[in-house]
């Protein structure tokens, strides 16, 4: 697996685990529906820090709890 799907699984997760919508939680972060959904799919290969860290401000989560999930051990490398 590799980050981005990584990260997209567990935005996913943090939304279930919470039940809200994809749109809720673009709300909540100040973001606009379209960002969360093209982190959600193959739009954006490379879903910014910045980005990660808005989601994280309106789930009211740190950046480390985000990141505290198993699917985070499971990245392959990326480099060759």
């Amino acid at each position: 697996m590799n980050t981005k799907r990584a990260v997209a699984i567990r935005i996913q997760e943090l939304c279930a685990k919470r039940n809200i919508a994809v749109n809720t939680l673009a709300n909540l972060a100040g973001v606009s529906p379209s960002t969360v959904y093209s982190m959600l799919n193959d739009k954006s290969q490379n879903p910014g820090v910045v980005s990660i860290k808005k989601l994280c401000d309106g789930l009211d989560i740190s950046l480390r709890e985000f990141f505290d999930s198993p699917i985070f051990d499971e990245i392959e490398q990326e480099i060759s």
